[in-house]
């Protein structure tokens, strides 16, 4: 099992209830397929950096997901399929952005930043 970073650009004329069942679907294919939902996060409507199929914004997701290699290839093809989707990206993550992305939720210090003076 590896961790992924998966983000979803969604056609902004989606409706809140279309856009949170289209999330409700990519988590429920992860865990169908012996996976693990580890936090989801949806950004909202944000201005694209350019035009995708003559839209200027999209509906962002961002899921942190565990789940065998093998299952990407089943995720890509169900985006692929999935006329609400405009882009997407899935990224595999290291043990560093995964403690990264962890201590960012939880709100804690990284060894890293200046404490102020």
């Amino acid at each position: 099992m590896n961790n992924y970073e998966l983000m979803v650009i969604f056609t902004p004329v989606l409706s809140e209830e279309e856009f949170k069942a289209a999330q409700k679907k990519y988590a429920d294919l992860v865990t169908e397929n012996g996976g693990e939902v580890l936090h989801s996060n949806p950004w909202g409507l944000k201005s694209l950096a350019y035009p995708i199929d003559k839209k200027t914004t999209g509906l962002y997701w961002v899921m942190e997901y565990k789940a065998p290699t093998s299952f990407n290839e089943k995720l890509k093809i169900q985006l692929l399929r999935d006329e609400s989707q405009m882009r997407h990206m899935y990224t595999a993550l290291d043990k560093y952005a995964v403690d990264y992305n962890a201590k960012k939720r939880s709100g804690g210090k990284f060894t890293n930043e200046k404490t102020p003076a």
